[in-house]
């Protein structure tokens, strides 16, 4: 499952990729308003907005990208890990896989 992330805070960026790869999700991430943002949002099965953290205009860019797909969009007004964490346990069918103990 693919899922890009809109807004969020830029020191979280790995910890929502790491959070995702639990979920078997490959993710994007997008803190700030690129001009490539267009081109790289691509087609994914979840795409979810952090709005508290995001511009008006940068969420309508990516739900703009994304029209015309069969994408789910999921909001949430925070950004932290807790609000991903039940957006992806809601939309994935698949059960965390536990990291291995070093």
């Amino acid at each position: 499952m693919s899922v890009v992330i809109v807004g969020g805070n830029e020191c979280m960026v790995r910890q929502y990729i790491d959070l995702c790869k639990k979920y078997n999700c490959r993710a994007k991430v997008f803190c700030k308003m690129h001009d490539g943002l267009k081109n790289k949002v691509g087609n994914p099965d979840l795409m979810v907005l952090l709005t508290n953290t995001t511009s008006h205009k940068m969420v309508r860019c990516a739900i703009s990208e994304i029209k015309g797909q069969n994408t789910v969009v999921a909001r949430s007004h925070s950004s932290s890990i807790s609000a991903l964490k039940n957006i992806l346990e809601a939309h994935t069918a698949q059960e965390v896989t536990p990291c291995p103990k070093s």
